[in-house]
């Protein structure tokens, strides 16, 4: 009885010695989550205006531009898959891989091979687990991107997709991304986007009354369209980064009180336990104690 108590008393030690570590990493995370929310409000709407400004230059030109033209003989695609450097985070990374294995099935079925860039530790051991090819990786940042690392990834992806795919095995004729768009706390959605070429997607319902409006290009839409081409990637590729933080952040400490809600529960069960062996242990000894008085009892009334 008294080995079993020790048992009970050795797995609460240690159940609370990890409650210390989850509740830590709750902590941290739930501190960091407020910057990252704010970088994300502060990077969208520029994003979201270059885009428009991209749109627009694409909408109300006639100029082919491989921005915004598709190639007649699509060859290959590029995935830049999003995920976490660090684990503890719920299905966080899993979520984002599993759509990206769906994108992926949906390229090749139209055809097209498809080259893989991967950004978080979680992405490249997972590919090289299943020897899957991988482009490229990027690591160590995956929790504080910085407008520098979008900026690397994007001069990569821009290059590739200026390459002629039909020479060039870098080449690619699409860009797709697939990252978690950070909606609230408690929701956090995988997702995929196609980058380029620029899907032009018009409004809906009855078009607007009175004169559409008119642009002029200087010097001339091609080099508009060259000059913001980077800055769309990059800006696009920032802001994946920024919501992919800001939701492993929501993820792991809503995973981190999780399983700090589950170490309370677990140490209040083995100390319930802990205190019925122990009173199972004490009820013995009483009974060994009385029951040697009694026998001694017999013995001294047996030897008179």
């Amino acid at each position: 009885m008294g080995a079993q108590l020790r048992i009970y008393r050795r797995r609460i030690r240690s159940i609370r010695a990890t409650k210390k570590i989850t509740r830590a990493m709750e902590l941290i995370s739930a501190s960091r989550i407020i910057k990252a929310q704010q970088r994300v409000a502060a990077s969208t709407p520029y994003a979201n205006e270059l885009t428009r400004a991209v749109s627009a230059v694409a909408t109300f030109s006639n100029t082919d531009h491989p921005l915004t033209t598709e190639s007649a003989t699509l060859k290959r695609a590029a995935v830049l898959i999003i995920t976490a450097d660090r684990g503890m985070a719920g299905a966080y990374s899993s979520s984002a891989i599993k759509e990206a294995d769906g994108l992926v099935i949906t390229l090749k079925e139209r055809g097209l091979e498809v080259n893989t860039y991967l950004v978080g530790r979680k992405a490249v051991n997972y590919f090289k687990f299943r020897k899957r090819p991988i482009k490229n990786s990027w690591t160590g940042f995956s929790d504080n991107p910085t407008y520098a690392h979008a900026k690397a990834i994007s001069d990569e992806l821009i290059s590739a997709f200026i390459a002629d795919a039909q020479v060039d095995v870098n080449g690619v004729d699409e860009l797709h991304i697939v990252y978690t768009e950070f909606r609230s706390m408690i929701t956090q959605i995988a997702m995929n986007k196609r980058m380029l070429p620029l899907e032009v997607v018009e409004a809906e319902g009855p078009a607007p009354a009175g004169l559409l409006p008119m642009y002029e290009f200087e010097p001339d839409a091609a080099e508009v369209l060259d000059a913001l081409l980077p800055r769309y990637i990059e800006s696009r590729v920032y802001n994946a980064l920024l919501q992919s933080a800001a939701s492993e952040h929501a993820a792991r400490r809503r995973a981190m009180k999780s399983a700090t809600d589950n170490a309370d529960e677990l140490i209040k069960s083995l100390t319930r336990l802990a205190n019925a062996a122990r009173q199972a242990e004490i009820t013995q000894e009483i009974s060994e104690i009385v029951g040697g008085a009694d026998a001694l009892a017999s013995a001294s009334a047996g030897s008179q």
